[in-house]
């Protein structure tokens, strides 16, 4: 059989924006800059001879499905939001905590009035500085081409070409969230204003930043040890994710051939893989506990707010005047301009949230953002699409030091593990902290293991390490990272746990805890890890994460039956398998009875440090907080018209294009790997997601050529409602199954979907 023929029996449409291609094989000799084939689901394996057009062919397959979105995202770094969605608009999520347009507008114009990302082009590697430029070309071409059929933006002024500035400046953002991004309100109107320190504020601070409902994700990676016979290892990518908004996952293939290959996801506007494999190694990355920003209270000189004191001698704050366009009521613009102070350390801040931080005559606090001078990501995530094994992992990470707020767990085909939290992190040691932290700092580094340290005395400045790649951070050496070939694994806990069998201890206090209880979420992953060590394949792994167990209702459901009594919800309850699968019954009367003790002491076996993953245990039903939230639940559930005894299906859902789509898995918190956080309607249940499993993935890695790859993008390709690949991935979730990942030539080739695109 000649090969013309073959590819011709393949290739079903061929999509070319010049000329005619009749065979993946002509396309290729055709010459373009950038060559795309989609399979199912719109998925882009892209293919390039150089980096330029690499990147070329990413910014045009993005555009073409996310194309409002980005646009979104380049509107909100440039500063732009006030002048043409008005100043009181909702701002950006997915770059910044702001929480207007005129915050997220004078926020992000401090930075670029600074010249900050200018500052740092210097970091990426010339073959990142080639992506990107390609990636802005394309994303320029896509939009003088086609433009777009989106709601969202398709008649928007706003919408326009882009630069590589534009492209560096979200990247820095999507860096900087963790820091200056989520405390953007405290800094933008920040003035001398008095008032005193609440006495709770530690507390409130505390509680902010370690709010349940903060992201969240699983990685799971098992070595040789752990795997059947004829695997060399499994990973799990479970990152959990909002379902709406520019801070999602879309999913594409890379290659060079005989240079570069790597396939997976990242997040809308990263020209490069974040989670994802190569032929040898495949990773992924959960949100880690370490805080990547810290405070000082500097002492102010007496008569002058403006002026500070470090080693007994006066320094001038810096004064930055900001100004951004603002859209009026009649549809006019005006300008708001306003002055913007900072000290040595970074800018001032005058409150978290709702809880001020006071700027008197005597002292201030200012911000430093570990993460302020990070362009390094890319070049960590360049190394990643080209490793080899976890010591090329290693390696990227240690030797970039760009990874900005997330763990690595990642495995390889020979057979190893590897747990890292090797990322931005102050130097801000457990001995620094303890010499030069405030009163308000001793309880927040406690509660939340954020630094308020003495700005007034030089010696309390963050430390340096020699293998750090700048001052300010904990080197490599200081970090957490393990590799075996049983099994690493992490649900957002600390590292201490990240294997059993050897606990993680002696990192330093800001990056996490030691000895203390696992959330409900780590105690499933250890659980489900250990209970299939020896027979993991991949779809064992794929089996498990879709098992939607909930470690809590193992440990409190017989309370449950118990509070119950008789009738059909209590049989129901009495013969639930504790899963949150769509044809469950009891999960929806568990969830709102879970809901109501989050937090509370309920147990009659209390947490153990010997026995970290089954304390604590038994519910103390005796408790009168117990039956009132059976009683709760049981209201909720009749007041809006629920059977107590419900299938899970039937009133969990998402709908989209006006199709109701039903939903399994369930909140994070109660233990449930399949995390999914969804809006309590009172009148008709769990009626949408807004946070949780997002990109999965499942990669074999063995003797085989080509990985074994699964793959799921749970919200579809694409934000645009006129777009096929809109929704098709959410109802392959909904039903349980999977994607089948393509790498390898052969597999691409063999797709009953291949379309074809050459970009010239």
């Amino acid at each position: 059989m000649g090969g013309r023929s073959r590819f011709g029996r393949i290739l079903t449409v061929a999509l070319v924006t010049f000329g005619v291609v009749t065979t993946p094989a002509a396309a290729d000799a055709e010459g373009g800059r950038a060559l795309i084939r989609y399979t199912e689901h719109g998925i882009p394996h892209i293919s390039a001879k150089s980096f330029d057009g690499l990147g070329y062919g990413y910014g045009y397959a993005a555009a073409k499905d996310n194309l409002c979105e980005l646009a979104n995202g380049y509107l909100t770094v440039g500063a732009k939001r006030s002048k043409y969605l008005g100043p009181e608009g909702t701002a950006n999520p997915a770059l910044s905590s702001a929480s207007t347009n005129l915050a997220s507008d004078v926020h992000f114009q401090r930075i670029n009035d600074a010249g900050v990302v200018e500052r740092l082009l210097d970091q990426p590697r010339p073959e990142v500085k080639e992506i990107v430029g390609g990636y802005a070309d394309g994303y320029n071409k896509y939009l003088a081409q086609h433009g777009t059929q989106d709601p969202a933006c398709r008649d928007a002024e706003w919408l326009r070409p882009i630069t590589e500035l534009d492209v560096y400046r979200h990247l820095y953002a999507i860096a900087s969230i963790s820091g200056q991004g989520e405390l953007a309100d405290g800094t933008v109107g920040a003035q001398p204003s008095g008032g005193t320190l609440p006495e709770d504020a530690a507390e409130r601070i505390g509680a902010v930043l370690t709010s349940a409902d903060s992201p969240a994700s699983n990685g799971i990676a098992v070595g040789s040890a752990g795997t059947a016979e004829g695997h060399a290892s499994v990973l799990l990518g479970n990152p959990h994710f909002p379902w709406q908004g520019g801070r999602r996952f879309w999913q594409a293939q890379l290659t060079i051939p005989g240079r570069f290959n790597a396939a997976g996801a990242s997040l809308l506007g990263v020209p490069l893989i974040q989670i994802g494999h190569t032929r040898d190694a495949a990773w992924t990355h959960t949100f880690s506990t370490a805080r990547t920003f810290g405070l000082f209270e500097v002492q102010l000189l007496p008569g002058d707010p403006l002026s500070y004191v470090v080693d007994g001698q006066p320094e001038k704050m810096s004064a930055q005047k900001v100004s951004v366009e603002v859209k009026q009521p009649d549809g006019s613009l005006a300008t708001d301009t306003r002055t913007l102070y900072s000290t040595r350390y970074g800018p001032i801040i005058t409150g978290i949230e709702d809880i001020p931080l006071p700027w008197t005559q005597t002292s201030a606090y200012t911000l430093r953002d570990g993460n302020a001078t990070n362009l390094r990501s890319l070049n960590t995530w360049f190394g990643l699409n080209e490793a080899r094994d976890v010591e090329d992992v290693s390696k990227a990470l240690k030797s970039t030091l760009g990874v900005p707020w997330v763990n690595t767990i990642a495995t390889d085909r020979h057979g190893k593990a590897l747990y890292s939290d090797v990322q931005v992190v102050p130097h801000v040691t457990d001995e620094l902290a303890e010499r030069c932290s405030t009163p308000l700092g001793r309880q927040l580094f406690q509660a939340a293991q954020v630094s308020v340290l003495d700005g007034s005395r030089t010696d309390c400045q963050w430390g340096s390490d020699s293998d750090a790649v700048e001052p300010g951070l904990l080197g490599p050496s200081r970090l957490p990272h393990q590799v075996r070939d049983d099994y690493e694994l992490n649900a957002n806990d600390s590292p201490w746990l990240a294997n059993a069998a050897e606990p993680l201890t002696g990192y330093p206090w800001i990056i996490g805890d030691v000895g203390t209880q696992r959330s409900p979420r780590t105690q499933e992953a250890l659980i489900t890890t250990e209970e299939h060590l020896g027979e993991f394949t991949p779809e064992v792994m794929k089996d498990a994460l879709f098992g939607d167990r909930s470690r809590l209702a193992v440990l409190m459901a017989d309370a449950l039956v118990e509070l119950c009594g008789t009738g059909p919800a209590c049989d129901a309850l009495a013969s639930w398998d504790h899963t949150f699968r769509l044809e469950s019954r009891g999960a929806l009367l568990f969830h709102r009875f879970a809901l109501r003790l989050a937090g509370a002491d309920i147990w009659k076996v209390k947490f153990d440090p010997a026995d970290p993953v089954n304390t604590p245990n038994t519910v103390d039903v005796q408790q009168p907080r117990v039956r009132q939230a059976f009683d709760e639940a049981v209201a909720d559930l009749t007041a809006a018209g629920i059977p107590l005894d419900a299938k899970l299906g039937d009133h969990q859902s998402v709908t989209r294009a006006g199709k109701r789509i039903p939903m399994h898995g369930g909140f994070g918190h109660l233990g449930i790997l399949n995390a999914m956080a969804t809006v309590w309607d009172p009148a008709a249940g769990n009626v949408d997601v807004v946070h949780g499993s997002s990109y999965i993935q499942v990669v074999g890695l063995s003797g085989k050529a080509c990985p074994d790859t699964s793959t799921l993008l749970t919200y579809s390709q694409s934000t645009d409602p006129t777009s096929p690949h809109f929704a098709d991935q959410t109802e392959l979730f909904s039903r349980g199954e999977w994607v089948r990942g393509r790498f390898c030539e052969s597999d691409i080739l063999s797709s009953p979907a291949l379309k074809v695109v050459v970009l010239r």
